[in-house]
């Protein structure tokens, strides 16, 4: 296999601040995320037009995943440079990372498996004995989270609250189990697949709150099929997509007044009237004290660019691709008018250690990101292979940053009464 060419590997881990979405996302490192490689949307981050570049991720390559087990037989994914470049992960930062010698490569793992002896029959058919009832209890945890569409978990107060992310998202938890079992069924005949790196948005943010949107009146691909394009189809006509352009694919909000982590799934967005929408749109600038009002005026004037620079783009479509909106819930201690400058770059600087608390926040111009992501469906007349060729704006995708825009203006204004 060729993986046993490399000399070292990059164990993947879950991205805890995944809040929609059915393609599994995964942590490469603190700054970088990866996703499974779908060649559309690889072909939009290399052929992005500038203007756009400021509201997608960054594009930072592609690498080769294998699915493997670790030194204690746990099932994991590990990534390696492609085509043998060394270069690709070593530059990419992986000090955090696992160290090569707790990563084991195929080759070194059947060795040891056609050495052991003591390995018999009973152990085979128990070990599959346990397999098959923890998959069963995946497909038991997943039917539950789809009932449960709306879920509140309380912070341990003396915790990181960033870190209890990782142990409460449970969408982050479905998308990479479904990724491991998917694998694990394919495993004989395939073990080698493509994956993207892309800029992890969250990165600079202590507590992430995200707001994830399925943009657009249309969902499906010019490439869908009938079946696909019909149920797609239903999906924006139950839904506030065929109203105003817009709904929520998820979210996740941390709030300080109550000391909860919220998360909301895509099921729930799915119900939601436009006045439900707006609703959970104000939940997610809400902290659980007061409105987060100082964030707006920086979210509607990004939204007003990206419409701005959207309704230049000839011929593309963003079906089925999807609007994050980020801030950072863990609030700065609040900073008199007239504090000394220096003063400020200390809180700058402390801002980011947990001994700082929650307090009420002074903005800073980079509070919030807008980011398009999800490009799988994305076509465009300069991809030539493409049966279908549009002309003009992706209206559709316009209508719904022009609802957006509007609500938020409505929510501003009404709090401000």
């Amino acid at each position: 296999m060729e993986v046993e060419h490399y000399s070292k590997g990059v164990l993947l881990e879950p991205f805890v601040h995944q809040v929609g979405g059915h393609s599994c996302v995964l942590r490469f490192n603190d700054k970088t995320i990866c996703k499974p490689l779908i060649q559309r949307e690889h072909q939009f981050y290399e052929t992005l037009p500038t203007e756009m570049r400021k509201f997608t991720p960054q594009y930072e390559g592609v690498v080769s995943v294998s699915f493997e087990e670790d030194e204690d037989g746990n099932l994991c994914l590990i990534a390696y440079p492609l085509n043998g470049d060394h270069d690709n992960l070593e530059n990419l930062d992986n000090s955090d990372c696992e160290p090569k010698s707790k990563l084991l490569r195929w080759t070194n793992k059947k060795t040891m498996l056609l050495e052991n002896e003591k390995i018999s029959k009973e152990w085979v058919r128990q070990h599959r004995k346990e397999e098959k009832m923890k998959n069963h209890k995946l497909e038991e945890e997943f039917e539950w989270l789809k009932k449960s569409e709306v879920l509140y978990y309380t912070v341990e107060k003396k915790g990181n609250v960033s870190s209890q992310f990782k142990h409460h998202n449970p969408w982050s938890m479905k998308c990479h189990q479904q990724q491991l079992q998917r694998m694990k069924e394919n495993a004989k005949h395939r073990n080698q697949y493509k994956f993207i790196l892309l800029e992890n948005l969250t990165s600079r943010y202590e507590v992430p709150c995200v707001l994830d949107l399925k943009m657009g009146t249309r969902q499906h691909g010019d490439d869908a099929s009938e079946e696909k394009k019909a149920n797609q189809i239903r999906k924006c006509q139950q839904s506030t997509s065929a109203v105003i352009g817009v709904r929520v694919c998820g979210m996740q909000v941390y709030q300080a007044g109550t000391g909860q982590l919220m998360f909301m799934n895509k099921y729930h967005g799915r119900k939601l009237s436009v006045q439900g929408f707006k609703e959970a749109l104000y939940q997610f600038f809400h902290n659980g004290k007061y409105l987060r009002r100082e964030l707006f005026e920086s979210v509607i004037k990004k939204l007003t660019e990206l419409k701005s620079v959207l309704e230049k783009q000839e011929s593309y479509r963003f079906y089925s691709s999807s609007l994050l909106i980020i801030y950072d819930g863990k609030e700065r201690q609040e900073v008199a008018v007239d504090s000394d400058p220096e003063d400020l770059e200390d809180l700058s600087e402390e801002s980011s250690d947990e001994s700082a608390g929650a307090y009420a926040y002074k903005p800073t111009g980079s509070t919030v990101d807008v980011r398009m992501i999800d490009f799988a469906h994305t076509t465009c007349k300069y991809y030539g292979e493409d049966s279908v060729v549009h002309e003009g704006q992706d209206t559709g995708y316009v209508f719904g940053l022009q609802n957006l825009i509007d609500i938020i203006k409505e929510i501003r204004d009404e709090s401000s009464e």
